[in-house]
């Protein structure tokens, strides 16, 4: 928990007080390695800190599974349009490794936001980021390469993620095939 403390300290400044009303809102869950925690047509009630583990968010389309998203420790995760907007989902959550997570309610939250303004910057700061990631991701996917895509994924992303995240995963996650990944993999070292 003090990783979570000290992340929301250094990103929004909340106080000692700000952060046990927070504290107080959170539920602790431990997930088994390929669990599904949202599914698809389900409307997303919480979002996630991920203590320990490993997340992604993928898509199912013609049976044939997209990954959108990857996290792992000491981030957030949950379907955040599903989750801002109180949609049904058009994606699955679901865990890669064995997870410990916190999570708060999208009524908690909300509630929180009313509050003090540090929860509402948390909230903008989620979203922005969030924003972000789909806007560069998007412009990714649209003008690189395949082994551009790929050195730009393993620059960016925590090493837990380039390292452990099954091969199928990232090469639908870049948008090229499992067997150009593999050809790019064997050209490109990781340190």
């Amino acid at each position: 928990m003090t990783e979570l403390k000290k992340l929301l300290q250094d990103l929004i400044g909340l106080t000692e007080d700000e952060f046990q009303t927070f504290y107080n809102q959170l539920e602790r869950k431990e997930y088994k390695a390929k669990t599904l925690v949202i599914e698809e047509g389900k409307t997303t009630k919480d979002l996630y800190f991920i203590a320990s583990g490993f997340f992604r968010t993928f898509k199912n389309i013609e049976d044939k599974e997209f990954t959108t998203y990857f996290a792992c420790d000491k981030q957030f995760i949950t379907v955040f349009d599903s989750f801002i907007y109180q949609t049904p989902s058009h994606e699955f959550l679901e865990t890669i490794e064995d997870s410990i997570v916190y999570k708060i309610s999208f009524k908690s939250l909300t509630q929180l936001y009313k509050e003090s303004p540090n929860f509402e910057k948390f909230g903008r700061i989620l979203a922005e980021r969030n924003h972000l990631c789909a806007q560069q991701r998007a412009l990714t996917m649209q003008t690189k390469s395949a082994k551009k895509k790929y050195l730009d994924f393993i620059k960016n992303y925590d090493k837990k993620i380039v390292l452990r995240a099954p091969q199928y995963q990232i090469a639908s996650f870049l948008g090229i095939a499992a067997e150009s990944l593999s050809r790019i993999r064997k050209e490109v070292v990781i340190s």
